[in-house]
C-alpha cells in the first residue's frame, strides 16, 4: 500500500499532467480566443476566495473570538498542540453551533485560527478535545488550507475552459475543434473535482497521523470521532443542513453521521459510546467490510470514510 505522502505526490502528478495536456490541447487548437482572461479569472477569484475565505467563515459559523480568561482550558491546550507543532499560537475561536465539531481556518500558519463548537465542548473529555484540536493544529502545520485552495483553482480553470469552447468557440471546423476541448475540459473537470475531494480526504489522514505525533494516543482521537459521529446523529437535519457548506473544514463530516454510527457501533464493545485503546487495538488486526454504496459515497466525501479512518488510527504507534 502506498504512503499518504506518496499517494499525495502522486495525485499532484496527476493534477498537473491533466492541466499540462489541457493547455497543449488549447494551444494547439483552432480558435483559441480568451483563454488567458479565462485563465487570470479564475486564479483572481481563487484569491479573493484566499483573502475573505476567513470572514466568510466567521459569518457562517457565528465566530467570536476568545481570550485567554474566557476558557483557559482550551487556551492551554491550543498553545500546547501548536508549541509541539512548531507553529504560532494561532487565535481561539468558538462557535455557538450544536454540532459537535472543530475546525481550522486562516491564511497560513500566522494567521491560523482554531475553532470549536459549543456541541463538542459539551460533548468530549479533556484529553479527547485535546486530540481534536492537534488534529486542526496539524492542518495549520501543513498548510491545508493554502493547498486545498490552490488546487480547487484547477478545476474552476478547467469549467471556465468547457464553457468557453462548448459554447463560444467559434463556425464550421474550427467549431469542432473547440467543441472536442470544451468536451475534454469538461470531461477532466469532472476527473479533477474527484481528485480535490481525494486530495481533502488525504489531508484528513495526515491530520490524524499529525495529532498522534503531537503526544495524542490514538484511542482519544478515535473515541473523539466515534463521539463526533454519535453526537451528529442525534441532531436534527435541519441543524445539520445549516452548516452543509462548511463541513470540508469540520474534523469529521456531519452529515453522514446517521450512516456512519451503525458501522461503528460494534466498536464501542461495551456500551460506553467511547472507544478505549483495548477497543481500538482489537480493531488493528480485524478485517473490516464497508459498503459498496458507502464507498461510493466516500468518493464524493471530503472526508474519509470513518471505520476506515477509526481503522487507521488503530495501526499508529503512541
Amino acid at each position: 500500500m502506498f504512503s499518504l505522502q506518496t499517494r499525495m505526490m502522486m495525485l499532484l502528478g496527476v493534477l498537473f499532467a491533466i492541466v499540462y495536456a489541457i493547455v497543449v490541447m488549447v494551444g494547439t487548437s483552432m480558435g483559441v480566443t480568451n483563454f488567458y482572461f479565462y485563465l487570470v479569472i479564475s486564479v483572481g477569484i481563487m484569491l479573493v476566495q484566499y483573502m475573505i475565505g476567513p470572514k466568510m467563515v466567521e459569518w457562517t459559523m457565528g465566530v467570536r473570538y476568545i481570550q485567554r480568561e474566557d476558557f483557559p482550558e482550551l487556551f492551554a491546550m491550543v498553545e500546547d498542540q501548536a508549541t509541539r507543532a512548531g507553529i504560532p499560537i494561532p487565535r481561539v475561536c468558538v462557535s455557538q453551533s450544536e454540532i459537535p465539531n472543530a475546525f481550522a481556518f486562516g491564511r497560513g500558519q500566522r494567521d491560523g485560527r482554531v475553532c470549536v463548537t459549543k456541541g463538542i465542548v459539551d460533548l468530549l473529555e479533556e484529553d479527547e478535545l485535546k486530540a481534536v484540536i492537534g488534529h486542526e493544529i496539524t492542518h495549520l502545520k501543513n498548510r491545508d488550507v493554502l493547498t486545498i485552495t490552490i488546487l480547487s483553482v484547477i478545476p474552476m480553470i478547467l469549467y471556465r475552459i468547457a464553457w468557453s469552447f462548448l459554447f463560444y468557440g467559434g463556425r464550421g471546423r474550427e467549431r469542432g475543434n473547440a467543441a472536442f476541448v470544451g468536451l475534454a475540459a469538461f470531461i477532466f473537470y469532472f476527473i479533477t473535482n474527484l481528485l480535490i475531494l481525494y486530495a481533502s480526504r488525504i489531508r484528513e489522514y495526515f491530520a490524524d497521523k499529525g495529532s498522534v505525533e503531537l503526544g495524542n494516543p490514538p484511542a482519544k482521537l478515535a473515541s473523539a470521532l466515534y463521539k463526533l459521529v454519535y453526537g451528529a446523529a442525534r441532531l436534527d437535519k435541519d441543524v445539520i443542513r445549516e452548516a452543509e457548506g462548511m463541513k470540508a473544514f469540520f474534523a469529521s463530516d456531519p452529515s453522514r453521521a446517521s450512516a456512519e454510527i451503525r458501522e461503528l457501533k460494534e466498536l464501542d464493545q461495551d456500551g460506553s459510546h467511547s472507544i478505549d485503546s483495548a477497543e481500538l487495538s482489537a480493531l488493528r488486526n480485524r478485517e473490516i467490510n464497508v459498503s459498496f454504496t458507502d464507498k461510493m459515497m466516500e468518493i464524493l466525501s471530503t472526508h474519509p470514510n470513518m471505520l476506515k479512518r477509526i481503522k487507521h488510527l488503530s495501526t499508529l504507534e503512541h
